[in-house]
């Protein structure tokens, strides 16, 4: 595929995504809402350097001026997006919800040897922790057991951002 417009078919038609995942931490992955602005805010802010120094010349995000209203608009449109099966945004949180540690991406692609793009991010905090390995050690396997994907690229992981963005374009 030589154009820049995701696949429509990423996914197949009765597909049914995870509600929630369970992390051996007691950690839970589940897809993010528009409420979980109060906790994704803080979450994203607190980390924005660092997160931006991964996603910022792919995704221009986080940006230093974004606001609340920004978030919960994003998240809205997050959402709205897994509903729809475009693409997926599940928050990692702690084993009560009052903290969001980080989220997942799983997104369709343009680039013909890949069947979707997945990249992750912890907050500052948990970066090195056990429980940023057991989301590390967690992800391959659920893709595999719990997703039609048969190739999907962990983008950070397997391969560099910038390697990415030369693969994948349209997001840079």
């Amino acid at each position: 595929m030589n154009d820049t417009t995701p696949r429509a078919s990423w996914l197949p038609d009765d597909f049914v995504h995870p509600v929630r995942v369970e992390l051996p931490t007691g950690h839970r992955l589940r897809p993010i809402r528009e409420e979980d602005v109060d906790l994704d805010y803080p979450a994203v802010m607190g980390s924005r350097e660092r997160l931006w120094s991964i996603y910022g010349e792919a995704w221009g995000w986080p940006p230093s001026t974004m606001t609340v209203e920004q978030d919960r608009e994003d998240l809205a449109h997050h959402a709205a997006e897994i509903e729809r099966h475009e693409s997926f945004n599940y928050a990692l949180f702690d084993q009560h919800e009052t903290a969001l540690l980080g989220c997942v991406y799983i997104e369709p692609t343009v680039v013909d040897d890949v069947d979707a793009e997945v990249s992750w991010w912890v907050v500052d905090d948990l970066v090195g922790t056990p429980v940023e390995k057991a989301l590390d050690s967690l992800l391959p396997v659920w893709l595999e057991q719990d997703w039609p994907l048969r190739r999907p690229m962990m983008v950070g992981r397997e391969v560099s951002w910038a390697e990415w963005l030369v693969r994948a374009p349209q997001r840079g």
